[in-house]
């Protein structure tokens, strides 16, 4: 790869080394669907397709200076760092500007009883043996406790965990951890520690605002090169939605100069005495560039996790638009000088979106926000953010108020927002992989994991069909997957079609297939002579069913398979005679 390649990266340390695995980038709605190369991203475990990756959070503009304190997106406060004389306010901002000036010194006496160290152990699964896990890995990383008795870190720091244990300052003591909550799109987790012991002399952290640029912030936590806790000072460089690596989404994040190294995942960036983001990643080759997830980010997933019990995701309006910065393409949807906006191209068929909008509408407002033709909205003082991010603040279930611009007449419309699901899921993390076994034939939904299971430069080395379908396509219908003939386990009655593998199933039977368990369904409820898989590109499979059902026994066995099917499907098709290595030969 070349020299200049930058790299961003998680923060986690690791004891062991783990395959470096390129993940896809969900564009924000106003980026083509078919971006130009650029420069290459990389996490410690995933990177993206060349195609896709590189510094996506590249549609940023040079910083400008804030000179209004923001409380929420579009709103406007008082003046942080005046640029005329002050006056009546002088003390006021005097006092504001002290608080907020963070002290080294200050930030570890605050960190000292709050900021643990975090001991994981993990182990992922296997995606071209989806039956087993691959070898146990250990990693360290950095948390902080708040109220509630929680403790705040990385969702890549547990990820697929199989232990977890926390150790604080000054104690020589480990305890044991549990895992209360996990958000792998926005990077975040919630542990819990059930030792009274551990959380004597254990204060909790509060969060604070969104920092200014320029102002001071101090990372804490616990980095390689050292066991003891670590601090860094550095100050606000830009605050923008940026690509976040570990789930392949663009949410909102605050770039720092503070030194943030493996092991500081996690850890607090402390502003004044109230914490102003997590450390979780920073962009490698690139000198002192450090990112933190931000309070709001922090507040709506840990809202959402209080709210329902379990983490809840964030909202999408479905739809993929482009920019109408170009006059010509104005005049051509009738918008009139004054008018602003972006054109709606694509729109997710399982949105609430696809029940209102249209293709070809103009999407003027989002809540009232006026949208650019760039698609951006006020941010703060002179500074401006994607739309995408008004949408990911909101709450499952809640409503917006979007104005469009449909065959030159404006009309306000209603939409429900929530998460949604992309037909390839893009991680499985803390999750075992569906599969299906039949005749050799080895079944699976199509995931990204299983194409970064293809190499570091997957997008390349991985089947190209599947590839551009798992970037690309949208789904129709809910539960839809697209399912795959992932490999052929030899056998007399499978000969000849070994060479049928990493094709899409379509068709059993001449049933259209939906997702793996109808697959399933489909197949253990044969009651014909033969079994018919259409494959791509025309490619057919017959098989006599009754041989084919014997013949699976002594195929799982030879390969010391202990079942036919995963437990998600094991679940709904046991009664229904479920074929397992332990039957007959």
């Amino acid at each position: 790869m070349h020299a200049s390649v930058r790299l961003l990266r998680r923060l986690s340390s690791s004891s062991s080394s783990r395959s470096v695995r390129r993940l896809p980038f969900h564009p924000s709605p106003l980026l083509p669907p078919h971006p130009l190369p650029l420069q290459d991203l990389r996490t410690r475990t995933r990177a993206l397709p060349p195609h896709l990756s590189g510094r996506r959070f590249s549609t940023i503009s040079c910083a400008s200076t804030p000179s209004l304190r923001l409380g929420e997106c579009g709103a406007l406060g008082t003046p942080a760092i005046p640029e005329v004389e002050k006056s009546e306010g002088e003390e006021e901002v005097d006092s504001v500007a002290a608080r907020h000036d963070t002290d080294a010194f200050a930030a570890v006496e605050l960190a000292l009883d709050s900021v643990v160290k975090v001991f994981t152990v993990s182990s992922g699964p296997n995606y071209f043996l989806p039956w087993q896990n691959k070898s146990q890995r250990e990693s360290m990383g950095s948390g902080f406790v708040i109220s509630g008795r929680r403790i705040v870190t990385n969702a890549h720091v547990v990820a697929d965990h199989t232990f977890v244990l926390v150790r604080k300052h000054g104690s020589p003591t480990k305890y044991k951890a549990e895992v209360q909550a996990v958000g792998h799109e926005c990077d975040l987790a919630l542990l819990t520690v059930e030792s009274e012991e551990f959380w004597e002399g254990m204060n909790s952290l509060d969060l604070g605002d969104i920092p200014f640029l320029q102002e001071a912030v101090a990372v804490v936590g616990y980095p390689q090169g050292g066991d003891n806790i670590s601090v860094t000072k550095g100050v606000v460089s830009r605050v923008e939605p940026t690509q976040y690596a570990h789930g392949a989404t663009q949410l909102m994040a605050i770039q720092i100069d503070a030194a943030i190294n493996p092991g500081n995942s996690g850890g607090p960036a402390i502003m004044g005495d109230k914490v102003a983001g997590v450390a979780f990643q920073n962009l490698s080759g690139a000198e002192n560039i450090g990112y933190i997830i931000p309070v709001p980010i922090i507040n709506r997933f840990i809202s959402g996790v209080e709210e329902s019990g379990k983490y809840s995701g964030f909202c999408s309006l479905g739809i993929s638009c482009q920019a109408t910065e170009n006059i010509q393409i104005r005049e051509c949807f009738g918008m009139r000088p004054e008018m602003t906006g972006v054109l709606v191209s694509r729109i997710n068929p399982l949105s609430d979106a696809y029940k209102v909008l249209k293709k070809d509408d103009i999407l003027l407002e989002f809540d009232g926000v006026p949208i650019a033709n760039d698609g951006t909205v006020p941010f703060r003082n002179r500074e401006r953010i994607t739309f995408d991010h008004l949408v990911s603040m909101k709450k499952p279930e809640e409503t917006s108020v979007i104005k469009v611009l449909r065959d030159g007449k404006e009309h306000e419309l209603t939409v429900t927002l929530r998460p949604l699901q992309p037909l390839v899921p893009v991680h499985q993390f803390d999750k075992l992989p569906s599969y299906y076994i039949f005749a050799g034939f080895v079944f699976i939904p199509l995931t990204q994991p299983y194409l970064h299971e293809f190499g570091e430069d997957w997008y390349n080395t991985s089947p190209r069909r599947l590839c551009e379908r798992a970037l690309r396509e949208l789904p129709k219908k809910a539960g839809q997957q697209l399912v795959i003939l992932s490999q052929v386990l030899m056998d007399d009655i499978n000969v000849g079609y070994e060479r049928l593998a990493e094709l899409q199933v379509k068709k059993v039977n001449g049933v259209e297939v939906e997702n793996l368990k109808h697959l399933c369904s489909i197949v253990e409820g044969c009651t014909e002579e033969n079994l018919r898989f259409d494959l791509d590109d025309e490619r057919v499979i017959v098989l006599k069913f009754q041989n084919a059902k014997l013949a699976t026994s002594r195929i799982l066995k030879r390969h010391r398979i202990p079942s036919a099917m995963s437990n998600d499907l094991f679940d709904e098709q046991g009664s229904n005679g479920e074929t397992e290595a332990s039957g007959t030969n």
